[in-house]
């Protein structure tokens, strides 16, 4: 038996971005969506930390090429931002949000593991180029609440070697 509360149920919504809305179908990436933090689940939290980096790097003058970018199968990388400078250089960028300190930061988090499987999904990503254009891997931290954040945004953070 079809069960009609989830025939009838609305959609979850997505903005343009392909980002879920959180509160507002009217959200942009220049003006992320402001929620209540005691509402936020991981998954929301690292969506509105994304939202928020977004819009940083628009105002540096990044342009945005694709977010979220995943390889396919099992055991491959992911990219939370794929942004191109002025000078058409793609800047792969790893978002990372900590609220406290007490395991040392957002900075702390990249391990060497999570920048290879970021190597990884460029190396992908760029196999649609016949010709790739120069890119570098940068960091965007963000530490404490969302609302207040300390953001710092590291330029070639790591290398592929």
């Amino acid at each position: 038996m079809w069960n009609s509360k989830k025939l009838l149920s609305r959609p979850q919504r997505v903005r343009a971005d392909g980002l879920p809305a959180l509160a507002s179908t009217k959200a942009s990436a220049a003006e992320p969506t402001k929620i209540n933090p005691s509402q936020l689940t991981t998954k929301r939290r690292g969506d509105q930390a994304e939202a928020l980096a977004l819009a940083f790097l628009n105002r540096a003058g990044l342009k945005l090429i694709q977010s979220n970018y995943k390889t396919p199968g099992r055991g491959g990388g992911e990219i939370d931002l794929v942004m191109q400078e002025r000078d058409s250089t793609l800047v792969f960028i790893e978002v990372r949000q900590r609220s406290t300190q007490s395991h040392g930061g957002a900075g702390a988090s990249i391990s060497t593991h999570k920048q290879r499987r970021i190597i990884l999904a460029a190396r992908y990503f760029l196999m649609q180029f016949s010709s790739p254009p120069p890119c570098r891997f940068d960091v965007l931290l963000m530490d404490g609440k969302l609302s207040q954040a300390n953001t710092e945004w590291i330029k070639g953070a790591f290398e592929a070697s």
